[in-house]
């Protein structure tokens, strides 16, 4: 069994640095071969492109723009009426993916409108949601790029947010039907909404194109303190052959690089995967 790939969530990580260029350099010194970025768009994929490559780094991730943030909006895949927003906001991240060769976007599914009773709304932005993911499908299937869908959790980190489920999500992948949409799994999110990690884990698995990590319930490093044992988790998706990338998506509880020993003892234990796998 090939030992896991772990990428440096950006947007996360390093947040005594300015700027995704000097936290993409901080990853690439503190070991990591690849990066994710929630949202790239605040520099050029030209400059972005540039350090990654020379911190030695791949980029695997970026999600879709959340739209108006300023009014609550958190992703557009399944609101009702900003449909043209949403395409637009696909273009870009396709431009963005292209630019630095990173082969997958999270397509986000965003909010309930504000106001709106979540379970009378559910049907239309679900019908709003796949629409959006076929016209999504076949624009990423052209540029050779893999679409995923992100279940948060509704619990604690947004109450508002439409996909909170992986039982939801791959219902809605299942009536997409296109082989370049992939689940995107949160252990953080799953934990929190269903809990049953190892009964979800074996049964979503074949479908999961990324993985994102973080403690519960504090959103720490995986082995700051809480509730998840992920030795345990990290040996069960090397037994269930996960062949992805392991996003380190949580909040530095001090020096991001000085918390990093998790990550160092799993290198020395497993190995680094070797170029290529």
């Amino acid at each position: 069994m090939a030992p896991l790939r772990f990428s440096a969530n950006v947007s996360w990580l390093f947040p005594e640095l300015p700027g995704l260029p000097a936290r993409l350099r901080a990853a690439g010194s503190s070991g990591f071969e690849a990066a994710e970025v929630a949202w790239p768009y605040s520099e050029s994929p030209e400059a972005l492109a540039r350090a990654a490559r020379e911190a030695g780094l791949r980029l695997v991730l970026i999600n879709t723009p959340p739209g108006d943030r300023e009014k609550g909006e958190m992703g557009l895949g399944a609101v009702p009426g900003r449909q043209a927003a949403f395409r637009e906001g696909l273009e870009q991240a396709v431009l963005y993916a292209k630019a630095l060769g990173c082969p997958r976007i999270h397509v986000m599914a965003g909010r309930v409108p504000q106001g709106a009773d979540r379970a009378a709304v559910r049907s239309e932005m679900e019908t709003v949601f796949l629409e959006n993911l076929r016209h999504a499908a076949g624009v990423l299937a052209q540029e050779s790029l893999v679409g995923l869908l992100e279940p948060i959790n509704t619990r604690s980190t947004d109450p508002q947010y439409f996909l909170d489920t992986p039982q939801q999500a791959a219902a809605i992948l299942q009536k997409v039907g296109r082989p370049n949409l992939q689940l995107q799994m949160d252990i953080f999110h799953w934990q929190i909404m269903d809990g049953n990690l190892t009964g979800n884990i074996r049964e979503f698995l074949p479908l999961v194109g990324h993985v994102q990590v973080a403690q519960v319930p504090g959103r720490g490093e995986p082995d700051s303190p809480g509730e998840l044992n992920f030795p345990y988790l990290f040996q069960l998706l090397e037994d269930e052959g996960y062949k992805g990338f392991v996003g380190c998506e949580y909040q530095p509880q001090g020096d991001t690089a000085e918390g990093l020993n998790w990550l160092r003892s799993y290198w020395d234990r497993r190995g680094r995967p070797q170029a290529g796998q």
